[in-house]
C-alpha cells in the first residue's frame, strides 16, 4: 500500500468519525423531542486489497444510518394504543353515565321515588286534605320530570358522542393522507430501497402518524422493501404505497338518532373497527348508552303501566265530568288487545260508578272486556256501545281514535272501579302517569290541575284509602309481566348494571393504560436517546477523529521525508 492510499484511508477515517459525531448531535438535539427516533451510524471495515503476498484493509466505511428501533415492539405498541384508546372512551361514558344518575346523593332518582310514595302514605293519614293530595300530585310529576331529565342528558351525551364519531372521520382521512405523503417522500429519499440508510425524519414523521391513526382505529402496519408501509383495517387496506383510500359519514336512524357510521368512500363498506377510540365510541354510543335507554324506557312504561292498573281503578274526592281517554288505537274496530295500543290490555272487566251529587246515589255497572280470543273479542266500538248504554252517559271515539266519555248532567260525577283487565290503564282513563316511556312520561294533566281527583279510594268517592294503601307498596309489588321482578329491584338492576359496568370498565382502562407504559418503555430503552451514552459515543468518535488526524500528520512528515531524499 502506497502512501497516498494511507492518505485516503486515513481521510476516509476522519469522514467517517465526523459523521458519527453528526448523527451524535442529531440524537443530542432531539433528545426530548416527542417521536423522535434515535439514530445510529453503521460502520464496518473497506474493502482489503492484496500487496504483494499481504491482504491489507483500506479503512473503514459507513454502510448506512438507520433507526434504531424494534418494528415488532413498535406494532404491538400502536396495538396497545388502539386498546387503551377504546377502553378509555368507554370508561368515560360510564362515568358520565354514573354522574347522571347520581345515585347514593340527595337528588338521586331513588330519593325522588322515595318521597312520592311517601307522599302517597300521607294520604292515608289525612284523606280528606286536599293539600296532602296536591303533595302526592307535585311529587308524581318531580319523579316524572326526573325521569324525563336522565333520559334527556343521556340522550345528549348519545349525540355529542355521535358528533365525535362524525369528526373523526376527517381525522382519519388526513392522517391517512399525511401517511401516503410520507411514503412517497420516504421512496424518494431512500431510492426505492436501493439505500441502505433510513429517511430518518421523514420515518420519525410517518411513525408519528401511525401511532396517531391507530389510537382512532386499530390499524396493523407492513412495511413494504421500498420502504413504503402499508396500512389495513380488517381485510380492507387504506394506504398501500403511494395509494390511499378515504373515508365518509354514512347516517342512519338508531333509536330516534341519526347515528354516524364510517364507510370506505370507494365500496360503501362499513369501516370494520375492533379497537381505537371510533370503537369505544361506537360501543358507548349504541351499547352503553342504548342499551342503558332501552332499559330505562322498559322501567318507565313499566312504572306508568303498572301504576296505572292499580291507580284506575279508584277513585278520588270527586270524580269527572268527562275524561278523554291518553292513548288512541290505530283500529277501532280491531280487538282492543290488537288495535295498536302502547300497552296491552287483558280479558278481563271493569266498573262505572255514576254518582248523582244531589242525592248522593250511586249506580254502578260491570262492562265486559272479552279478549280471550275465543269467538268475538271487544273492540273500542264495543267498549265505547256498553258505555254509552249507561244512563247518564255518553261515549264517543274521536276522529284520532281516543275514546271520551261525557256525563248528560252536571249533578252526575263518572269514576271506575275493580278493573282486571287493564283496559284503563291501557286507554288512558282515569290514570295518574301518562306517556310511553322515559321521554314522554308525565302526570295526567286533569289530575295536576284538580287533586281532589286524585284516586285514593276503591269503594267509591272518598270513601276509604285502599287504593292508596295499594299503591304505597307498589315499589315491592311482584309484577307479572317482569318475571315477579318489583319496580324498585328493576330500577336496582339498572344502577347496578352501570355501577358494575363502569368498575369494569375502570379496570379495563387501568390496565391497558400499564401494559401501554411499559410497552413505551420498552420502545425507550431501544428507541430513546440516552444522554450518557451518547456523551460515551461522542468521546469515542472524538477521540478516533484526532487519532486519525494524528495518523494523517506522521503519514504527510513521512511523505515530505521522501520528497527530500
Amino acid at each position: 500500500m502506497s502512501l497516498f492510499s494511507s492518505i485516503r484511508m486515513a481521510g476516509n477515517a476522519l469522514l467517517a468519525n465526523e459523521i458519527a459525531l453528526q448523527v451524535v448531535g442529531q440524537n443530542i438535539a432531539n433528545a426530548s423531542t416527542p417521536g423522535y427516533i434515535r439514530e445510529e451510524v453503521i460502520l464496518s471495515p473497506s474493502f482489503a486489497q492484496r500487496q504483494g503476498g499481504l491482504i491489507l484493509g483500506t479503512g473503514v466505511q459507513i454502510d448506512a444510518v438507520v433507526q434504531k428501533i424494534d418494528k415488532f415492539l413498535d406494532e404491538r405498541l400502536r396495538a396497545s394504543v388502539s386498546t387503551r384508546a377504546n377502553t378509555e372512551a368507554l370508561q368515560q361514558t360510564f362515568a358520565q353515565l354514573e354522574g347522571i344518575l347520581g345515585e347514593l346523593s340527595d337528588t338521586d332518582l331513588s330519593t325522588a321515588m322515595d318521597k312520592f310514595f311517601n307522599s302517597i302514605a300521607d294520604i292515608l293519614n289525612q284523606p280528606e286534605d286536599a293539600s296532602v293530595r296536591n303533595l302526592a300530585v307535585l311529587q308524581g310529576q318531580v319523579l316524572a320530570q326526573d325521569i324525563q331529565q336522565i333520559t334527556q342528558r343521556v340522550e345528549t351525551l348519545r349525540s355529542d358522542l355521535n358528533d365525535r364519531v362524525q369528526g373523526m372521520a376527517w381525522d382519519i382521512n388526513r392522517l391517512i393522507e399525511e401517511i401516503r405523503e410520507l411514503n412517497q417522500q420516504i421512496a424518494e429519499a431512500e431510492g426505492g430501497g436501493v439505500s441502505l440508510s433510513d429517511a430518518v425524519g421523514l420515518r420519525d414523521q410517518r411513525s408519528q402518524a401511525l401511532e396517531s391513526l391507530a389510537e382512532l382505529i386499530g390499524i396493523r402496519s407492513v412495511e413494504q422493501s421500498d420502504g413504503t408501509v402499508s396500512v389495513f383495517l380488517g381485510g380492507e387496506y387504506l394506504v398501500t404505497g403511494v395509494m390511499s383510500r378515504s373515508v365518509d359519514v354514512v347516517l342512519n336512524s338508531n333509536k330516534g338518532l341519526a347515528a354516524a357510521e364510517i364507510h370506505l368512500a370507494d365500496t360503501d363498506n362499513l369501516l370494520q373497527c375492533t379497537s381505537g377510540e371510533l370503537r369505544g365510541l361506537l360501543d358507548s354510543r349504541d351499547e352503553v348508552l342504548g342499551g342503558f335507554l332501552d332499559q330505562f324506557d322498559d322501567f318507565a312504561r313499566s312504572l306508568i303501566f303498572e301504576f296505572n292498573k292499580i291507580y284506575a281503578s279508584g277513585q278520588g274526592l270527586k270524580g269527572y265530568s268527562e275524561l278523554t281517554s291518553t292513548y288512541h288505537v290505530d283500529d277501532a274496530t280491531a280487538a282492543l288487545n290488537a288495535a295498536g295500543l302502547q300497552f296491552t290490555p287483558q280479558n278481563g272487566s271493569f266498573q262505572v260508578l255514576v254518582r248523582n251529587m244531589t242525592t248522593g246515589l250511586t249506580k254502578t255497572t260491570n262492562i265486559t272486556v272479552d279478549l280471550n280470543g275465543l269467538g268475538r273479542d271487544t273492540t273500542l266500538e264495543d267498549l265505547r256501545n256498553q258505555l254509552s248504554q249507561i244512563d247518564g252517559l255518553t261515549a264517543e271515539i274521536t276522529l284520532t281514535g281516543e275514546l271520551k266519555i261525557r256525563s248528560l248532567s252536571q249533578d252526575m260525577e263518572i269514576s271506575f272501579a275493580h278493573d282486571t283487565s287493564g283496559v284503563l290503564a291501557a286507554l288512558g282513563l282515569n290514570t295518574f302517569f301518562t306517556g310511553t316511556s322515559s321521554h314522554d312520561i308525565g302526570v295526567n294533566a286533569a289530575v295536576a290541575k284538580n287533586a281532589n281527583l286524585f284516586a285514593a279510594s276503591a269503594e267509591g268517592l272518598g270513601t276509604d284509602t285502599l287504593t292508596a294503601q295499594a299503591l304505597t307498596q307498589f315499589l315491592d309489588l311482584p309484577l307479572s309481566t317482569k318475571n315477579n321482578q318489583t319496580l324498585a329491584v328493576i330500577y336496582d338492576h339498572i344502577v347496578s348494571d352501570v355501577s358494575q359496568g363502569s368498575a369494569v370498565a375502570k379496570a379495563t382502562a387501568d390496565g391497558a393504560y400499564v401494559f401501554e407504559e411499559t410497552l413505551r418503555g420498552q420502545k425507550m430503552s431501544i428507541s430513546g436517546v440516552n444522554l450518557d451514552e451518547e456523551a460515551i459515543n461522542m468521546l469515542a468518535y472524538q477521540r478516533a477523529y484526532q487519532a486519525s488526524a494524528k495518523y494523517i500528520t506522521a503519514l504527510s512528515e513521512l511523505f515530505n521525508i521522501l520528497v527530500r531524499i
